[in-house]
């Protein structure tokens, strides 16, 4: 079993700043990728950021948070961070971290795995 556990969210005003935490657990051999995906009330959940595994990691944004957002990762922690500054109304939200993991040398496929979600308001 694998279990991710997102901290950090609350209400903050606009050009404010929070940090996100998501921290996996359990049966886990390597974790490939981790990132966060976000649900505004009556929208489709997007993606926020990505970042593979590795020294020369591979990391992946939303236009609409480039330059505000940094996904970052702590692989003796299984634990990735998302630093949002100049945080806008339009960045309330639930997010979601994600994380593709393969649970044992003996499974070769990953599997995509989500946290319960934190939720994110700015008010303006």
């Amino acid at each position: 079993q694998v279990q991710l556990v997102e901290s950090g969210g609350g209400l903050v005003q606009a050009g404010g700043s929070l940090r996100l935490s998501c921290a996996a657990s359990g049966s886990i051999f390597s974790i490939l990728m981790m990132g966060w995906h976000r649900q505004a009330p009556g929208k489709q959940r997007e993606l926020v950021a990505t970042i593979t595994s590795g020294d020369s990691a591979s990391i992946n944004y939303a236009d609409s948070v480039k330059g505000r957002f940094t996904i970052s990762r702590d692989n003796a922690k299984n634990t990735v961070y998302l630093q949002m500054n100049s945080l806008k109304p339009e960045d309330t939200a639930v997010y979601y971290c994600n994380a593709r993991i393969r649970r044992s040398l003996a499974v070769s496929r990953p599997d995509d795995y989500w946290g319960q979600g934190t939720q994110v308001t700015v008010s303006s």
